[in-house]
């Protein structure tokens, strides 16, 4: 069964245009089987987007058109191929209410779901830490260096592993390494092996899937998937399930390294 656990949309507003039929389409004919919509949920409200656009989610008004959209995709190409309504949620400190509140609502409606950590927290500020490496570089020197923004990054992904988001909380843990996103433009040499193999751990004792993410070998500053080849390896060993995600923003981009990732998967 070849399934991409991590697709995004037309609703996506930093994203591309390109329709949910061409996504569609190129799934079945790429030999997958079962794909899922992970649209960028909307922010909490009273949240404040730090990137220039305010971008980040989509809108909340286009919320049921993007739902009713995917269940209806979902009943027109059921013989073909099994799609999921699903979301990818942020993770931030500080308004884990307000995504409780949102999953009670939006849940019910959902078939899968991502918990991802894009935004970071240092004193009162927050950060898209995957916006740009000019956002990147800036926020490590308020956080004292490239060593504390890894660290600030996995303490806040540990937090999302153990957060009451209520019933309807996502299993899948989206790219967990996105931290090494820019790897390449900061440089530095950082042993981060013990903090993303604790992290792998955690995600299986307490029963969380892997997004296996493979859009990072396609960024300039990255070159390596989300995890990295061998703590997909780990993962395997200690038997934390995989599900594949090419984290497409555009057709072009979807299932991208796919056969590079399988034989890991």
């Amino acid at each position: 069964m070849k399934k991409d656990g991590h697709i995004h949309s037309p609703f996506c507003p930093h994203g591309t245009k390109d329709p949910f039929e061409h996504y569609i389409e190129k799934a079945i004919e790429h030999g997958f089987t079962e794909i899922t919509f992970t649209e960028h949920a909307p922010l909490p409200t009273n949240f404040v987007d730090p990137t220039p656009d305010k971008d980040s989610g989509m809108d909340p008004k286009d919320l049921t058109a993007y739902i009713e959209t995917v269940q209806q995709l979902k009943e027109q190409y059921k013989q073909q191929i099994k799609i999921n309504v699903g979301l990818e949620i942020d993770y931030i400190i500080g308004y884990e209410t307000e995504t409780r509140a949102f999953l009670d609502i939006v849940g019910p409606f959902l078939d899968d779901a991502i918990l991802s950590v894009h935004f970071l927290k240092h004193n009162d500020t927050y950060a898209c830490i995957d916006f740009s490496d000019e956002v990147y570089l800036n926020f490590a020197k308020q956080v004292g260096g490239i060593d504390s923004l890894y660290h600030l990054y996995y303490d806040t992904v540990l937090k999302s592993l153990e957060a009451n988001l209520g019933r309807f909380k996502p299993r899948r843990i989206g790219h967990p390494t996105l931290i090494h996103k820019f790897q390449l433009a900061h440089g530095e040499k950082i042993n981060d092996h013990s903090r993303i193999t604790d992290m792998l751990t955690k995600m299986k004792e307490l029963g969380y899937e892997l997004d296996v993410n493979s859009a990072g070998l396609s960024k300039t500053f990255c070159k390596e998937p989300y995890p990295p080849m061998p703590y997909i390896d780990f993962a395997r060993s200690i038997s934390l399930p995989l599900v594949f995600g090419s984290d497409a923003h555009s057709v072009k981009d979807l299932h991208q390294h796919y056969e590079t990732i399988y034989k890991n998967v």
